[in-house]
């Protein structure tokens, strides 16, 4: 006979089904009752990670290439509060995720009985919580998944957990899942091309109607436009004219059109706080990206009157030819050695169509798109909402394996290639943990630009030449791991590169003959990543 908590579970489960397609289990006894529930059902497929944190951001890069809820189910306690930096991710991205947690009754909360906490309400703004005691509550599941793209299911088991005997498979089977949150629409912007107009299009952008041929700075995870601008150029759109070959040109940018969620590049990021630019702001979601507040006109689609003139196309044309030079001069300059802007280029220069791509936060995401990130027909993910390195090994394997499933009749599994930064694969080791019965990715490829410790703040305020005393301490910490046998451990194929041309060799072949995960360690050098950056902005002129 089943418990009355199997029960709930059982209820709960059937309700799950009609939302997601893939549940990601964790271990624990006060769960067991919804574990055995999922993993009955044969309309699921049920993942297990030994880490909330991990489970959490595996599912989100599952969700990522889905489009659709991933659950994450955990034990009660301090399990729950493990998935938080997924959920703000999730949150400031707008990916659907759901995190079902059991918990114990309402009588034994506050009572200090062992591993039980405040679990209602415990993501604050980034989820409301739904409590489910008993099967009446199950409807506001259904209201929860159809409205909400973070979802927050507490539900309260109480003892007995289990009945004395296994579940046998439901024959109420879910073949069509019910439909998503819809989008925000911030109405219509009337927008004049005539003026000389840049695109910046950041992460969550789409492809707006009538925006198709105006010069685009977009990020890696933008749609590759038609006419892109390289985002090393930004500075010169501020400027009110530049000297080029012995003429002038008028290069000041008049107004600028926000898509999306765009975070990168300073230079980018003053073009829309530059005072004197008119800023138009386009979202899908209820957060706009607006650094402008009211001098900022808001909206989700436009209505186009006017084109560029041919003048400004030229001059879009020629920065944009300006920006990309410089980044590939600089790369040919021998005395900055094997840098992480190296191995980005290495990656991008090996991508080709109907990959995907994970990028890490950082160097990373910053580097590919110096070196030509978006490509047509790349499907370029990276963790932009809150734009934290947190769970990116995890979120890397996600997408391989919401991709390969995506296009489970090919022959091959398509390629996944991720970059992630040395403290990038380090903060999220037990990603990699994955048991004998697990789904893997059949064509993974992880890059670790591996420059011992932080690269990125060698470019910042933090790298200047005052404040180099205490720089290793606070900001470069090294942190000397041999990574080889890191990796070995945990049954994953490892190869290394000393050069950019060592790189580009070993993923030329890992994109015949990969199978499986590998990572390949590129042993890059931080030193001269001020000197790097300081020779593209001096040569970005035209």
């Amino acid at each position: 006979m089943n418990s009355t908590s199997l029960n709930l579970a059982q209820a709960v489960a059937a309700q799950l089904s009609r939302h997601v397609t893939d549940v990601v289990l964790c271990p624990g006894s006060r769960n067991s009752p919804l574990s055995l529930a999922l993993l009955a059902r044969k309309d699921l497929r049920v993942h297990t990670r030994i880490d909330e944190r991990t489970a959490a951001f595996f599912a989100l890069g599952l969700a990522r290439v889905s489009g659709r809820h991933v659950a994450v189910v955990m034990t009660s306690g301090t399990a729950v509060a493990n998935t938080l930096p997924a959920m703000v991710e999730a949150h400031y991205s707008h990916i659907p995720l759901a995190i079902i947690s059991a918990d114990r009754p309402a009588r034994l909360i506050g009572t200090g009985a062992s591993q039980t906490i405040e679990q209602q309400g415990i993501f604050g703004v980034y989820a409301d919580t739904v409590q489910v005691t008993e099967p009446m509550d199950i409807p506001q599941i259904a209201e929860a998944f159809t409205s909400q793209r973070q979802v927050h299911i507490n539900v309260a088991l109480d003892a007995p957990l289990l009945g004395d005997s296994a579940l046998e498979a439901p024959t109420d089977l879910t073949e069509q899942r019910a439909p998503l949150p819809g989008w925000v629409n911030h109405g219509e912007v009337d927008v004049d091309l005539s003026r000389n107009t840049l695109v910046i299009a950041g992460d969550e952008a789409w492809a707006v109607e009538g925006l198709e041929d105006i010069p685009t700075i977009a990020e890696p995870t933008a749609p590759a436009p038609y006419h892109p601008v390289h985002p090393a150029a930004a500075r010169v759109f501020r400027k009110d004219q530049v000297s080029a070959n012995d003429y002038v040109v008028n290069t000041r940018v008049e107004q600028v059109i926000v898509v999306g969620h765009p975070t990168l590049h300073r230079d980018v990021m003053a073009l829309i706080s530059d005072p004197d630019v008119d800023v138009i702001c386009l979202s899908r979601t209820t957060d706009v990206t607006n650094p402008r507040g009211e001098h900022a006109r808001i909206g989700t689609t436009v209505k186009v009157t006017g084109e560029p003139t041919r003048d400004w196309m030229k001059i879009c044309e020629g920065a944009a030819t300006a920006g990309s030079d410089a980044v590939r001069e600089a790369l040919e300059n021998a005395d900055h050695g094997f840098t992480g802007l190296h191995a980005a280029a290495a990656v991008a220069d090996t991508l080709a169509v109907g990959d995907a791509a994970f990028i890490g936060a950082s160097n990373p995401i910053r580097d590919m798109s110096l070196v030509g990130l978006p490509f047509d027909g790349v499907d370029v993910y990276s963790a932009r909402g809150a734009a934290g390195i947190d769970g990116s090994v995890s979120q890397a394997i996600g997408v391989a394996i919401g991709t390969q499933t995506r296009e489970r009749d090919l022959p091959r599994a398509p390629r996944t290639v991720a970059l992630l930064g040395d403290i990038t694969f380090l903060h999220d080791l037990t990603g990699m943990i994955l048991g004998p019965d697990e789904v893997r990715p059949e064509n993974l490829t992880i890059v670790i630009a591996n420059d011992n410790g932080g690269g990125i703040f060698e470019t910042l305020e933090t790298g200047q030449d005052a404040l180099r005393g205490e720089f290793e301490k606070a900001f470069g910490t090294p942190h000397d791991v041999d990574i080889e046998p890191l990796v070995e451990g945990f049954g994953v194929d490892y190869r290394r590169a000393d050069s950019a041309q060592e790189l580009l060799d070993t993923l030329a072949e890992l994109a015949e003959f990969a199978v499986g995960i590998t990572v390949v360690e590129a042993r890059v050098s931080r030193n001269t990543r001020r000197a790097l950056h300081q020779e593209i902005s001096s040569k970005n002129e035209f």
